[in-house]
């Protein structure tokens, strides 16, 4: 299996210096200042989609499926704060992450990802440099799939990693739009306030997007509450995530990685606590 028969190199040439990738770097990082996150359409071959969703019926049943109450930073109820902190709206959660362990290399997910010129595109896009742009070192996050069914979906939250690549592979029969609030807090200040504002559907700050199968999705996520509106019918949504890191060797926090893939690594105990950030989780 071979980048060139996944991705549509034609229209988006990653690898190729000169103006068409010039081009599209342009457009990505126009789409980043002004709304948060850019998409490349049809960034996936049919062929690369057929690939990648095969790859992921396959592995489907490695899944760790949750059904539980949680908030936007995946923390415990805290009864000594302020019932209209958003730390203390929990909502309903029902979703599956299939780890990153099972994905083989060679196969399509991380051939696309391991595809020459892929990471140097990407920290392009972002306009990022070189010592603060890593691939996520967590062996049971940096290459995963979102497999979302009927209910409802993953509600607001913020991403432990700094920037999110994804992929749509498959859409639900109805429903999961891909809703977000661009930058909303940053590395020193919370902004409780303009959640709040979302999580009560006040804000005018909302950005929905409705994404087809093949399309490449850069996002910041980490600074940008967002969820997945409620799907419904039998086909579950598949979305791939590629993630990246402004520091070496970053995993994620021992509870929250419990929580998503249903189990830890001896890794994620030895790093636990060396984030350079003080954001909450």
């Amino acid at each position: 299996m071979l980048a060139t028969d996944l991705i549509d190199l034609h229209r988006y040439p990653i690898s190729t210096p000169g103006p068409a990738r010039d081009a599209v770097l342009a457009e990505v990082r126009a789409g980043l200042a002004a709304r948060g996150c850019a998409v490349l359409k049809g960034f996936l071959t049919p062929a690369g989609v057929a690939a990648a969703v095969a790859e992921t019926d396959a592995v489907a049943d490695k899944s760790h499926a949750s059904h539980s109450r949680t908030n936007a930073y995946f923390t415990k109820e805290d009864p000594t704060l302020p019932e209209s902190d958003p730390r203390r709206r929990f909502f309903d959660r029902s979703n599956a992450f299939i780890p990153a362990d099972n994905f083989e290399p060679g196969g399509a997910l991380r051939t696309i990802h391991d595809c020459a010129g892929f990471d140097t595109f990407i920290r392009d896009c972002l306009e990022e440099s070189e010592d603060r742009f890593f691939r996520y070192a967590d062996p049971l996050a940096d290459v995963i799939v979102n497999a979302a069914g009927a209910g409802n979906g993953f509600p607001w939250h913020f991403d432990t990693n700094n920037f999110t690549v994804t992929l749509a592979l498959q859409n639900a029969d109805e429903g999961g739009a891909f809703e977000y609030a661009p930058m909303i807090r940053d590395t020193v200040d919370e902004h409780f306030d303009e959640v709040a504002k979302v999580l009560d559907g006040i804000s005018d700050r909302v950005v929905s997007l409705e994404l087809e199968p093949g399309d490449l999705q850069l996002f910041k996520g980490r600074y940008s509450l967002h969820r997945v509106a409620p799907l419904a019918g039998s086909r579950p949504r598949y979305v791939a995530i590629f993630s990246y890191v402004q520091a070496p060797d970053m995993v994620g926090s021992v509870e929250r990685t419990q929580q998503l893939y249903g189990r830890t690594l001896p890794v994620h105990h030895e790093r636990a606590g060396q984030r350079a950030d003080t954001l909450i989780d």
